[in-house]
């Protein structure tokens, strides 16, 4: 916060406080978007987190390689699912698609990774351990596998990089098999976190100040009401471009795991009752004291686990592959209505994109962190179970009118969200990118084709809707909180918050894709699309794989205004006059000023820090 904003701010606190029942009247009209009816819902569900894309050069050959010329990984994992605790080895077989020998391995410990500000606590439980807010990796030892002989290895960047130094190298096209053996824990996240109140007001602060948001590893990596889930829990190998490894990794807004895609063949034995769920199906071993169930895929960019007690599965099959939907019980009648809404998407997405890789697609019913509405991995995705909201059960006469009120506004976000999960399993799983550097190649695109689901699924009355309320509305809202219109073609890691990425990234990325259908037509839109998803599928794609594919697909009059439409929407500022203006009359009613300059950390919002002060202290009386 520059000092002008602080001063205003101290200024705000000095004036007399509207009544409280006009400012949560002006809320319930405005902020829980009776104006704009889905548009603050969908800002938080979009507060998104896609991992492990592919960041290596596109390899043009469409022959698959042999078993011995793959990245594979054999992990066992010992799951103490009430210590919150894990032990675990793993054999690595890395290949070096490099053009020189190296001799120097890289893995990353995506459990360690931490924002720069991270302060450590201090408090600590009845037996003196400190208690962490954060999971953790360790590593033990490690060895060659074909010999036993242990390798020296240090731990780089804070604990979050592991290097291996290897005694040999290995040449070119050649391969090493590794034996790492390393234990975990995690942290129990305070429902209280997850809570769709405090996804709503985390949103709210964010629109009020610009607060700045980081990803963290626990917002992945945790235990919170009967749910675990370890996104990362074991040492996975760095990226490779030639010879240069992927060795930063850094906390963002955006995604945070850059992989190779590989073989898994995982391991997991747990108390008997915790059920497992992965991105592939199981085969399940029993004895009296432990139960084993044991997980193999193949081309997968890295391995989500899900467990939990009380977990429940539903099932449909959709040509070759099986949709799931995994859920808590009190949560049945929403996760059945996913389950449609998923097999749905996925059905559509296979015909007008082209088929999956994958045998299996999972949604599953998280505890998400507020600001994180959904995480996709490979085969899986995890929607925050705050939005799993049956309006018509007796709970929710606990909720605000605020909340209820807003059946629809859940909904449809929620429908909305399901769709954008399932499209992230063509783009961003199948087609990898750098989402760090190029955030459309897979969020714009997937949030582009949830409004493909509403249109063959809803008809074009509804998708004019949803493309108002999901995507313009979006934008505008941001717009008339006072916040910047950029270029979406920046890197994740330059938006300030959720609100901000969902409004340039998710929004105003897929605009841009509905100007290319609008531009060239149905008929050449989806042969680019589908040209790009075939030549791309399991390797790496940028900016210039997907221009090109439109290009080569527009007629030869066209291709100059195609280039120019990607230019436009990514490279330019002209979200109001593509998109809308910010609303002047929502801004006066919620007392903002018709336009506000807001630039980095000095955005503040005088004329409604008050109001959202005020909305804060009620809302958080609910319990």
């Amino acid at each position: 916060m520059d000092h002008r904003g602080h001063r205003e701010e101290q200024r705000d606190k000095r004036k007399e406080p509207r009544p409280i029942a006009r400012i949560l009247l002006r809320l319930k009209n405005h902020l829980a978007l009776c104006a704009l009816p889905s548009a603050l819902f969908l800002c938080v569900l979009c507060g998104s987190i896609s991992l492990a894309k592919n960041s290596v050069p596109n390899n043009q050959s469409r022959q698959p390689l042999p078993p011995e010329k793959r990245i594979s990984y054999q992990i066992k994992l010992a799951l103490d699912f009430e210590q919150r605790t894990y032990t675990g080895s793993e054999r690595v077989h890395w290949v070096n698609r490099g053009d020189h020998p190296t001799s120097i391995i890289y893995l990353h410990l995506y459990s360690n990774m931490r924002a720069p500000d991270y302060a450590a606590p201090t408090a600590k439980n009845d037996a003196g351990q400190i208690v962490s807010d954060e999971p953790r990796l360790n590593i033990s030892e490690v060895r060659l596998a074909n010999n036993d002989v242990p390798v020296p290895f240090t731990l780089d960047d804070d604990a979050s990089t592991l290097r291996i130094n290897l005694r040999e190298s290995v040449q070119p096209g050649n391969a090493v098999d590794i034996q790492i053996k390393f234990k975990g824990s995690v942290p129990e996240i305070d429902p209280e976190e997850t809570g769709l109140v405090t996804h709503v007001l985390q949103q709210v602060s964010a629109a009020i100040r610009s607060t700045r948001e980081l990803r963290r590893a626990r917002d992945t990596n945790f235990v919170c009401r009967g749910v675990m889930m370890l996104s990362t829990s074991f040492p996975i190998l760095a990226a490779r471009s030639g010879d240069d490894w992927f060795r930063k990794i850094e906390s963002s807004i955006g995604d945070a795991l850059t992989t190779d895609t590989a073989d898994y063949d995982v391991t997991i034995e747990t108390q008997p009752g915790v059920k497992i769920f992965t991105p592939v199906a199981a085969t399940l071993t029993q004895n009296e004291k432990t139960e084993s169930s044991r997980f193999i895929g193949g081309n997968l960019r890295d391995f989500a686990i899900v467990a939990g007690r009380d977990l429940r599965a539903e099932e449909n099959r959709v040509g070759e592959v099986s949709v799931r939907s995994i859920y808590r019980p009190d949560h049945e009648v929403i996760a059945r209505r996913v389950l449609k809404i998923a097999s749905d998407a996925l059905r559509i997405y296979e015909k007008e994109f082209g088929a999956l890789p994958l045998k299996t697609v999972t949604v599953v019913d998280a505890p998400l962190v507020a600001t994180l509405g959904s995480a996709e991995f490979t085969g899986l995705g995890a929607i925050a179970s705050a939005f799993y909201v049956d309006f018509d059960s007796p709970t929710m006469r606990n909720m605000p009118d605020v909340i209820r009120e807003q059946q629809a506004s859940v909904e449809d976000s929620l429908e909305w969200t399901v769709a954008h999960v399932v499209a992230h399993q063509w783009w961003g799983a199948t087609v990898g990118n750098d989402p760090g550097r190029e955030p459309v190649l897979d969020e714009s695109l997937s949030n582009w084709s949830a409004l493909l689901y509403y249109r063959e699924t809803h008809g074009e009355e509804q998708t004019a809707n949803a493309l108002e309320e999901q995507l313009r509305g979006v934008y505008r809202l941001y717009r008339t909180f006072g916040g910047d219109d950029m270029e979406a073609s920046r890197s994740s890691r330059e938006y300030r918050n959720s609100f901000q990425y969902a409004a340039i990234v998710s929004s105003k990325g897929a605009l841009m894709f509905e100007a290319l259908r609008k531009l060239v037509g149905d008929e050449k839109f989806f042969a680019a699309l589908r040209e790009y998803y075939t030549e791309n599928s399991l390797e790496v794609a940028d900016m210039d794989d997907l221009r090109g594919a439109f290009i080569a697909k527009a007629p030869v009059e066209q291709r100059r205004t195609v280039n120019r439409t990607f230019d436009r929407w990514l490279s330019s500022k002209r979200g109001d006059e593509d998109i809308g203006p910010p609303d002047p009359k929502l801004a006066e009613e919620l007392g903002l000023p018709a336009r506000v300059n807001a630039k980095g950390g000095g955005n503040v919002f005088t004329g409604f820090a008050k109001v959202g002060k005020f909305f804060w202290q009620q809302m958080i009386k609910i319990r």
